[in-house]
């Protein structure tokens, strides 16, 4: 009799399991892909299924057979991996940039002068704007002065912004319109004086008082910019991007592009440090839309590097009378940190220079003692000296740009000198004491392929593959903590974790196809691969 029972109970498992499968639905599946979960145990699949934008299945090619009638993708062994995030970039000022003047790799201020002449013989505007110069690529690597400038344009306002952002070079007529004499005094910045004449050569919120000059960007300009930003991002593999500091208006047309539908990339906002800003987005609290989170602020300490403008506990290596620049004063950080911790709100902080990174995790480690999984960020962690770097905890996440070391490499050292430069660009360190890093590539600074995160992340080498050994090599990342660093860890420092940042049941099906294997491939090839596919919500927005 039980053995009769026990058949009959058998015969209705499988019937139930049958027609369990015969009644699932997916939109599609994709099979025979080589599929980095990153799940908690970094487990690897062969397929998954997705339904309405989210993953319904992940595992072996069986799950083939479970939705019979769903679309069929045979991805032919190809890596897929979950969507890269870009945990920190200025995906709006990409955007901009594209119609701007690009300086990037020139090689003297001649190079720069044939550039603005082409520009200038093709657009009729009243202004140029350009960014991308480096002095450090030049035979001279001091700073420019606007004399070129003057003799090329006099009667066309000329705005030229250093690769990192933090420096302006404006000719007169720019000076003179945004009233800049040798008098001129600004807080948290410098105006460069020699003879007692402004150079045109503008340091962080100096800029401030040039490109007020400028009309600002109607609707339709940034709705282009967000538009073409977009495309950029997509093509190289990018599902979401952090922004790190937008204004409300750019913030409201994502929101309202998003709405819709002519913008499909994810966008965490964080917040420009402005009264107005801080106003509005304090009131209305925190939001979390399928495309759209804010619930962070970003602010500036100090500087850059490059620029002279990092924040130092000693002078610069190459400027003794100089230690840098404090643009948010370290009881103002805390008014800040104070004001938001009390909303539940993020708090990231731009901070390059080792005195820069201290004031920042002293007020950090403060305000949040008593308030669990706050999750504040530290934009950029760039010279963090031995004895702060103790300082990073759970609470507090590095967010860090890989391509920042390889390109600063040739000339960081003479900023910095030996000792200083030892604990700089340290992600390795830096995740040791965090327990996780977010990584990023800071575009338009850098270029916005995030395979280049990866190689500079776990190689040490520029795009040209030098130096052979790499460069702090000890700091290298593993090649599963950078690919985490791109996903997963990214998710986590924006409260995401749960909805992307890996392949698993649940999540949106954001991911994307490259050719061949980042994690297993020579080193050397990683900056050949290129990205089949990206899938956003279960879509398909790039495909090669």
């Amino acid at each position: 009799m039980r053995f009769v029972l026990n058949k009959i109970i058998s015969f209705f498992l499988v019937y139930f399991l049958i027609t369990s499968c015969q009644q699932r639905k997916a939109d599609w599946v994709v099979f025979n892909a080589n599929v980095y979960t990153v799940n908690d145990i970094f487990e690897k699949a062969t397929a998954f299924a997705i339904k309405d934008g989210k993953f319904i299945s992940v595992g072996g090619n069986e799950i083939v057979n479970l939705y019979p009638n769903a679309l069929k993708f045979d991805a032919k062994g190809l890596p897929i991996y979950p969507g890269f995030i870009d945990a920190h970039c200025h995906f709006y000022n990409l955007g901009i940039s594209l119609g701007q003047v690009d300086l990037r790799d020139s090689k003297s201020i001649m190079e720069i002068e044939k550039r603005l002449l082409s520009y200038s013989q093709n657009n009729q505007s009243d202004f140029i704007i350009g960014r991308g110069w480096d002095q450090n690529l030049w035979e001279n690597k001091k700073f420019p002065n606007n004399d070129f400038l003057n003799k090329l344009f006099p009667d066309k306002l000329v705005l030229l912004r250093r690769i990192d952002g933090h420096a302006l070079l404006v000719n007169d007529l720019v000076l003179k319109k945004a009233a800049i004499n040798s008098k001129t005094k600004v807080s948290g910045g410098t105006i460069l004086i020699e003879n007692n004449k402004p150079t045109g050569l503008l340091i962080d919120k100096a800029m401030e008082l040039a490109t007020s000059i400028l009309p600002s960007n109607d609707s339709k300009v940034i709705t282009n910019a967000l538009i073409n930003a977009e495309k950029k991002a997509f093509e190289n593999g990018l599902t979401t991007v952090d922004d790190a500091g937008l204004n409300k208006n750019i913030i409201q047309i994502i929101d309202s592009l998003h709405g819709t539908g002519e913008l499909k990339i994810r966008v965490y906002a964080m917040v420009s440090n402005t009264n107005q800003n801080l106003d509005y987005f304090l009131n209305e609290g925190i939001v979390e839309k399928e495309r759209l989170t804010v619930r962070s602020v970003k602010a500036y300490l100090d500087g850059a590097l490059g620029s002279r403008g990092a924040l130092l506990k000693e002078p610069y290596s190459d400027d003794k009378k100089n230690k840098g620049i404090s643009i948010t004063s370290k009881e103002n950080l805390f008014e800040l940190a104070d004001k938001l911790s009390s909303k539940g709100f993020q708090l990231n902080t731009h901070a390059i220079g080792d005195k820069a990174n201290e004031v920042v995790l002293d007020v950090y480690n403060y305000v949040l003692k008593d308030i669990e999984d706050p999750r504040w960020r530290v934009e950029h962690a760039q010279v963090v000296d031995e004895f702060d770097m103790q300082k990073f905890n759970s609470k507090i996440i590095p967010s860090v740009q890989p391509t920042h070391a390889t390109s600063d490499m040739n000339w960081a050292d003479e900023r910095l000198g030996d000792k200083r430069l030892k604990s700089a660009y340290a992600y390795k360190n830096l995740l040791d004491w965090s327990g996780k890093i977010a990584l990023g590539t800071d575009f338009p600074v850098e270029k916005v392929n995030p395979l280049n995160t990866f190689y500079s992340a776990v190689a040490r080498k520029d795009l040209k593959g030098r130096p052979n050994e790499g460069f702090l090599n000890e700091n290298a990342l593993s090649r599963v903590e950078a690919l985490k660093g791109m996903t997963i860890w990214a998710a986590y420092s924006n409260f995401e974790e749960s909805l992307k940042g890996s392949i698993e049941i649940g999540k949106y099906a954001d991911f994307v196809i490259l050719t061949k294997d980042i994690m297993n491939i020579p080193e050397k090839e990683i900056l050949k691969i290129g990205v089949v596919a990206t899938v956003v919500n279960g879509s398909i927005v790039f495909q090669k």
